[in-house]
């Protein structure tokens, strides 16, 4: 019977009021850590993605420069770049220059207000 009483005395304390407010402080707390933590990993999965997408371009990127590096190992490739970079010509290659007219000759628009003025200069003639 004492063993009984016992058990209903710690059942007694951990319902009283006091303890069940306790508990129910640690439970807002801890789900108030876990709601951070869950924003926490939002964060860290768009941050993940970012990363990713970064991977990938670099990896692109590593590939494009390796073909570079390729093309530029061969004869053709050099000749190439050097012709790009410096304007060089071989012996016996021209050079041709297309410059474009800075003040462009102006055409005379055939519009209702020029008939106007051209019958009248015609007349006064």
């Amino acid at each position: 019977m004492r063993n009984f009483q016992q058990k209903r005395g710690f059942r007694n304390i951990l319902y009283s009021g006091p303890v069940l407010v306790l508990l129910g402080i640690l439970v807002l707390f801890f789900a108030w850590g876990v709601v951070g933590f869950m924003g926490k990993m939002q964060t860290t999965r768009e941050n993940r993605k970012i990363a990713e997408n970064k991977v990938a371009e670099l990896q692109s990127e590593k590939v494009r420069l390796a073909s570079e590096i390729a093309k530029l190992q061969t004869d053709s490739g050099m000749e190439e770049s050097v012709r790009e970079k410096f304007g060089l010509a071989k012996e016996g290659e021209g050079l041709i220059i297309v410059v474009e007219d800075k003040n462009p000759s102006e055409t005379p628009n055939e519009g209702k207000s020029n008939w106007f003025i051209l019958f009248f200069t015609k007349w006064f003639k």
